[in-house]
Parts: structure tokens; sequence; C-alpha cells
């Protein structure tokens, strides 16, 4: 996996997250606070702060070097503007990971998603090898599922009480995209 960036949208690039993106996510969780709060699970103040994305980061980057996930950042020009990950990467006969990513309330409706979207369906592919990847959204998030029927992604099912957000556990809506 390439850590230099690569050009998704305009002057938005992707690359692996790297241990001194600490206070530039935590600039980015911080910016966007309010607008990702409906979608991820309650953080506490820590989580938004230098030394909160730094721990993450460490973990992040040990499930890396684990070969479990992958931590993606988009960035534009030295701000974080979104996150992408694979995360639970299964090897075997399984080949799966799961997709998840926000992009910056600033930076909506540009195609910076599906962009980043794609760009990581390409990575799991060629050089992972996964053969599906799966994401799941809740049922309000339209434009989250937007971008994932864009990227070709297929609604499978509902899964109750599936992750807790917000505070407590949703409903999602569960969708699949089979690589080869």
């Amino acid at each position: 996996m390439t850590e230099n960036s690569v050009p998704l949208t305009g002057t938005v690039r992707m690359r692996v997250l790297r241990r001194s993106d600490a206070g530039r996510l935590a600039d980015a969780y911080l910016r966007n606070r309010e607008h990702l709060a409906p979608w991820e699970p309650t953080r506490s103040d820590e989580f938004f702060t230098v030394d909160g994305q730094a721990a993450s980061i460490e973990s992040k980057l040990g499930l890396f070097v684990a070969g479990s996930d992958v931590p993606w950042v988009l960035v534009e020009g030295a701000r974080v503007v979104g996150v992408m990950n694979l995360s639970g990467i299964v090897r075997g006969p399984f080949l799966s990971g799961h997709l998840g990513y926000w992009v910056d309330k600033e930076m909506t409706g540009r195609g910076i998603g599906s962009a980043a979207v794609e760009f990581a369906v390409e990575a799991a592919r060629t050089e992972l090898g996964l053969h599906r990847l799966q994401a799941a959204t809740l049922p309000q998030n339209a434009a989250s599922q937007r971008i994932l029927k864009r990227t070709r992604f297929e609604e499978i099912g509902r899964a109750a009480a599936y992750l807790k957000i917000a505070g407590s556990w949703q409903d999602h809506v569960l969708f699949q995209r089979i690589l080869y």
C-alpha cells in the first residue's frame, strides 16, 4: 500500500494516515464535530484533541501493520478534509472488508466521497486482493447511500441494532460490492 498521496478531485488527494497527522486530524474532527455527530459513535472530549488523535492513530497504524485495516486521510494541501477506512479485513475464503468514510462539511457535494470510495475499491481489489467490500449506513443517511449506489455498491439488506451511533443502537442499511 503506497504511502504517497494520489489525486482524487481538484486539489484533494488521498494517502495512508501518518503519525504526524494527529494535529490536522484533531482539527478536522473538531471542525466537523456537529456535522459527524449523528453518524458516528459518541466521542469523548479527549477524542477531539491532538493527544486523542495520536492515540487513535497509533491504534489504527497497529491494525494497518497487522493487515486488518487500511486508514487513509483525504487532504487538501496540509488540511485533512476526510477519512476513508477499510476495516475488519478477513483473508481466507471470505476475502472481505468493511468500508467507512466521511468528508468535511465544507467539501460535500463535490464528488470527493465517490472518488475516495472508487480509490478504496480499486486498492482493495488490486493491492489487497479482496473479493468483497461491505458498507453500512443509517437509513436516513441519504448522501452516503447515494455515494455507495453511484460507486456500484448494491443494497443487500437491513441489520437491526447494528451499531451504537450517537448514543443508541441503530438499524443500518447494508451494502456490498463484489470486486471480482
